[in-house]
């Protein structure tokens, strides 16, 4: 099966997203990452291949499954994406890297700017807080998908600005 076949299943089977930080993978920018790398006998099996940035893909090169893991876990549990598109994504699967493209650079100040402006009346749930936010960004005329809406609460997570338990938000802005 021809790579472009590969990463066309893998896409679709990852919902074209990236394995490593869970955003939304443009096809230019994707490529086929074998865990255990080809130069080692991995195999071309979905079962061994994932799709990722092109980036991630030549940082973990033919390293080893362990070479890798072992890159995560020294950076504390924090994996930090060298692509430009890439901020970063927790080993324990939270994802906390975003797209850097203007639009949700731009979405992520709107956001912000909403809720330090609510003061004592933000929301207080966490479904109550994509609904604020999804409002937020069609008033500015930026509505994001749901995958967008998840990727930016992480990254209010991430930065600290908010605190998800359970179902509740609690903020530090």
């Amino acid at each position: 099966m021809t790579i472009n076949k590969t990463l066309d299943r893998l896409m679709f089977a990852q919902g074209n997203l990236c394995f490593f930080c869970g955003q939304t993978l443009p096809k230019s920018e994707a490529s086929v990452e074998h865990l255990v790398p080809s130069s080692r006998a991995g195999s071309n099996s979905d079962d061994n291949c994932v799709a990722c940035c092109k980036t991630i893909n030549h940082l973990l090169g033919s390293m080893s499954l362990k070479e890798k893991i072992k890159v995560v876990l020294n950076q504390k549990s924090v994996f930090k994406c060298p692509s430009s598109t890439k901020s970063t994504v927790t080993a324990k699967g939270n994802n906390v890297c975003q797209d850097a493209s203007a639009t949700q650079t731009d979405s992520y100040t709107i956001v912000l700017a909403d809720l330090k402006k609510r003061g004592a009346s933000r929301p207080r749930k966490v479904e109550t807080l994509k609904s604020t936010m999804q409002t937020a960004l069609k008033n500015a005329k930026t509505p994001l998908t749901d995958t967008q809406l998840e990727s930016l609460v992480r990254r209010l997570q991430a930065e600290g600005k908010i605190t998800v338990e359970a179902t509740k938000v609690h903020y530090s802005l």
